[in-house]
């Protein structure tokens, strides 16, 4: 499995394509929202030839879902997220308008994803992991095999997600890194939804919201 991300938007948001040797990929919080962060994202996608084949948001703030109906409508693509993000994926418009941000209506969802789900493409499998706190339904999506976590915006390197935006809890938030990310194994690699790449271990020993 390959991982590519992109940091697109005002808010530096990680876009990721997670492809493997079928050259089937899935779209994960597609943030894309210039005209030419769209177009960056297409040309990798047709240079590498590769085929979409589902489009998945761990959460629904506004910096994840600027790019869903643009991609959705270029791949014939349906939205794939947790129920509980509901609320924040219709509420889009409204917040950007708050960052002076034009947001596109994301379609509605077409999917529930849910903890303990397995999400296929090509060969590859990754179990879904429901990790609320920054969001109630944020996901993270988990390969054994590739010892790869897709993170979103739960845990940082060297920090965790928001927890003042609407939704989010702090208490819930460490709870949810602690017994859900924490028992992986310390070699796993994670994309989280912002900044650079880190590691369970290199999290568990550096972390200053969590090393105590």
């Amino acid at each position: 499995m390959e991982v590519n991300y992109f940091t697109f938007n005002p808010f530096q948001e990680n876009t990721i394509i997670l492809a493997d040797k079928t050259k089937e990929c899935i779209i994960i919080d597609p943030g894309c929202y210039e005209t030419a962060e769209k177009e960056e994202l297409i040309e990798f996608i047709e240079e590498q030839n590769l085929k979409p084949v589902r489009l998945i948001n761990t959460h629904c703030h506004i910096d994840h879902v600027l790019g869903n109906k643009y991609m959705a409508e270029k791949y014939k693509l349906q939205i794939e997220l947790h129920f509980l993000e509901i609320p924040y994926l219709r509420a889009v418009n409204e917040y950007g308008k708050q960052f002076g941000i034009f947001c596109e209506s994301s379609p509605e969802p077409f999917a529930f994803l849910n903890e303990g789900d397995t999400i296929e493409f090509g060969n590859s499998q990754l179990s879904v992991i429901h990790a609320p706190g920054h969001s109630p339904g944020s996901l993270c999506f988990y390969s054994e095999k590739e010892k790869i976590l897709i993170g979103g915006d739960v845990l940082f390197q060297y920090s965790i997600g928001r927890t003042d935006l609407p939704g989010g809890d702090y208490k819930t938030l460490i709870e949810s890194i602690r017994k859900e990310l924490f028992t992986l194994p310390d070699e796993v690699k994670v994309y989280p939804g912002h900044g650079p790449p880190t590691t369970i271990g290199f999290e568990k020993k550096n972390n200053p919201f969590l090393n105590n």
